[in-house]
């Protein structure tokens, strides 16, 4: 208990500082797992696709209780609006989990599909990435405050500010990635980034989803 009213303490004296050392955590762990720092079990073609799918509900869940927390916070509800943002938050650790597992102990795909859809994909997986990177620091400052403070407090805070700007960010970037993992996963198929066998994964791919 004495552990946790310290940081409670530090948080809510220093939420910028609790808030850079979160993010910069974030940071090393995405990075370091692409650049191979980390170590990580070895998982199979099958459980790749599986974290897929499974990234992709967590995410949609994550974006509702975004939107329902949302209309809770407009129409007063302030205990509900703190359970939603708080769950959603919830949600996007274990999308981090998620990913760091199928990113450091499997593969990453590529969409089969050429032409104007391909640079239209493209562009929202880009935008999809960059508004996951910028909202870290954004989300995680507005959850720091919101855990620190009273609802009668946060009024005096940046939180109302730094929420919508948060809510913005991470909504549109979750509905992207959502958008861009069924354009990848149902509608035109994938193969594993820089396969040399695109054509037999392409063949094979459909009978692993099944």
């Amino acid at each position: 208990m004495a552990v946790t009213d310290r940081l409670h303490a530090h948080a809510r004296a220093s939420p910028r500082r609790v808030t850079a050392v979160l993010s910069l955590v974030g940071y090393v762990l995405v990075l370091g797992t692409f650049g191979d720092v980390f170590p990580f079990p070895t998982i199979s073609d099958e459980t790749v696709i599986l974290l897929s799918d499974a990234i992709a509900v967590v995410n949609s869940l994550a974006l509702v209780c975004i939107v329902a927390g949302v209309y809770f916070i407009r129409t007063d509800q302030v205990r509900r609006h703190r359970a939603a943002m708080l769950t959603a938050f919830g949600l996007i650790i274990a999308f981090l989990v998620l990913y760091l597992l199928k990113v450091g102990g499997g593969f990453e795909k590529s969409i089969l599909v050429e032409g104007p859809v391909y640079y239209a994909y493209l562009a929202m997986l880009t935008i999809h990435i960059l508004l996951s990177a910028v909202s870290v620091p954004v989300v995680v400052h507005a959850v720091v405050l919101g855990l620190s403070h009273s609802p009668r407090e946060l009024r005096e805070t940046a939180h109302a500010t730094v929420g919508r700007v948060a809510v913005a960010a991470w909504g549109l970037s979750l509905f992207l990635g959502i958008v861009t993992y069924v354009m990848l996963n149902h509608i035109y198929g994938w193969v594993p980034r820089g396969s040399e066998t695109a054509l037999l994964v392409a063949l094979v791919g459909p009978k692993l989803r099944r």
